[in-house]
């Protein structure tokens, strides 16, 4: 039986985009639950790595979805109960610049509408970012941590040229804008710096990154953390809003250290002072509202096949 916390129509969701990583370890994750899977994907070619996938292939179904072609969207989620969207940059614009914000805005609107317009979809879980919290112009002045009540400022991301966090701010706001305008049951997840096996100096959401780590809201999530808390807040009827989704706060400069390496392997290391070594710099932000909810949700009993 389903778990007690899941009341669906069906077993059937739409994880779109699924093209990235992010998409993929949901789509595998979701069918070792017991899930049925819409896998939307913006190019054909993305088709083969899901070929690595043990299932039954009734239980996968590979589509392709164009987020500013809504008629394939419409198809992606026909007999679909739920949704986990989230942005993939088309292969022609994979850079973030102001016009990034233009496409992710349009995106989300596009699945939003095709989502209120889908009388099966019962909740839509939406990737947003720790970037669309974090980034005003008071954030040294407020005395409270960064919580989920927190927007980062347009204006202020725009004067700085932070990108990534301006389309993450616009894409959520114009989903929700239109979420509650439509009475769509809409879940965002603010993830952190996801680390994938993709993950590079190039990703943008590091732009900005010292300022984030003297801040103290220099997060990180693994993917898999990712993951689970996606399908823990799809799955628990109690979920509400928006929850902050990190596991790792980059706030020692052992971390920051760490991070750089691994970031940029080829780089010569710097030798540092013993007081930099040893600075902690204070968490500033909060993922409390998401760990209460993940408290019970390894426990929880799987779909039946």
């Amino acid at each position: 039986m389903a778990p007690a916390s899941l009341h669906h129509i069906t077993n059937t969701v739409c994880v779109m985009d699924a093209s990235g990583s992010l998409g993929f370890s949901l789509v595998e994750r979701l069918l070792q639950r017991g899930y049925t899977v819409h896998a939307a994907v913006q190019n054909h070619d993305c088709e083969l790595q899901f070929g690595g996938l043990s299932c039954d292939e009734k239980k996968l179904k590979i589509l392709y979805a164009d987020p500013f072609d809504y008629k394939s969207i419409i198809d992606a989620l026909r007999g679909c109960c739920g949704v986990f969207y989230n942005f993939e940059p088309p292969q022609d614009q994979s850079s973030y610049d102001e016009f990034m914000t233009e496409v992710e805005v349009r995106a989300a609107h596009n699945v939003l509408e095709a989502c209120a317009q889908t009388e099966t979809i019962d909740k839509v879980v939406f990737t947003s970012s720790a970037t669309a919290v974090i980034w005003r112009d008071d954030r040294k002045s407020i005395t409270a941590d960064f919580d989920e009540r927190h927007w980062s400022d347009i204006n202020f991301c725009r004067k700085f040229k932070l990108w990534h966090a301006l389309s993450k701010t616009l894409a959520e706001k114009a989903a929700w804008a239109l979420a509650m305008d439509r009475g769509v049951n809409m879940v965002s997840v603010n993830a952190g710096l996801v680390m994938s096996p993709h993950l590079s100096i190039k990703n943008p959401y590091l732009k900005g990154a010292a300022e984030m780590y003297e801040d103290g809201v220099f997060v990180t999530v693994g993917l898999n953390f990712l993951v689970d808390a996606q399908i823990c807040i799809y799955e628990d009827v109690s979920s509400y809003g928006r929850y902050l989704c990190f596991n790792h706060v980059v706030n020692h400069h052992e971390d920051a250290v760490k991070l750089a390496s691994m970031l940029t392997p080829s780089a010569p290391s710097h030798p540092q002072s013993f007081d930099q070594d040893m600075r902690i710099i204070q968490q500033r932000i909060s993922s409390k509202k998401l760990n209460k909810l993940m408290v019970d949700f390894e426990s929880r009993p799987q779909l039946e096949n």
